[in-house]
C-alpha cells in the first residue's frame, strides 16, 4: 500500500473545495427537455437547416455554447448586452443558474443596467441537461 504524504492529500482536498462543481447533463435527455424552449426558440445552423425548428420570440439557439451574451443580431434587454460587454461568454456552467432564473443571474453580472430579462420562463430542473444538448448541436 502507498503512503500519500499527508501535505500532498490536503493541497488536493483544499483544491476540491475551491474547485467549482460543474455537474454534467446527458444531451440525450437535454434534446427531449428542449421542448419545454422551442416555443420561442429555433436552433438554426448558418447555411438555414432548422436543427430545431421552433418560434423567433427568442434568439436563435445553434452555436449559443461559447457566444458573448446579447451579441447575435437579436433584440437583447439591456441587462443581457451589458452582461456581453462585461465579459459574459456563455459555456454550460454559466447557462445553468441563468436558466433557472434568468432575470436574477443577469442582475448579477450586469450591475449598472436596470430592467429584467426577455427570457421570463424559468427552468427549475434539467438546465444541466438542456446545456449538455445545445453544447452538443453545433457539432451536429
Amino acid at each position: 500500500m502507498t503512503h500519500i504524504p499527508r501535505t500532498l492529500l490536503a493541497a488536493c482536498t483544499a483544491l476540491a473545495l475551491v474547485t467549482p462543481a460543474l455537474a454534467a447533463g446527458d444531451a440525450t435527455k437535454g434534446e427531449n427537455e428542449f421542448k419545454k424552449c422551442r416555443s420561442c426558440h429555433s436552433i438554426t445552423k448558418p447555411d438555414g437547416t432548422d436543427v430545431v425548428k421552433g418560434g423567433k420570440i427568442g434568439p436563435n439557439l445553434y452555436g449559443v455554447i461559447g457566444r458573448t451574451a446579447g451579441s447575435t443580431d437579436f433584440a437583447y434587454s439591456d441587462l443581457m448586452k451589458e452582461a456581453g460587454t462585461k465579459g459574459l461568454v456563455w459555456d454550460e456552467a454559466e447557462l445553468v443558474p441563468y436558466l433557472a432564473d434568468p432575470a436574477a443571474f443577469l442582475r448579477g453580472k450586469a450591475s449598472e443596467a436596470t430592467g429584467s430579462s426577455k427570457m421570463s420562463f424559468k427552468l427549475a430542473k434539467g438546465g444541466e441537461d438542456i446545456a449538455a444538448y445545445l453544447a452538443s448541436v453545433a457539432q451536429k
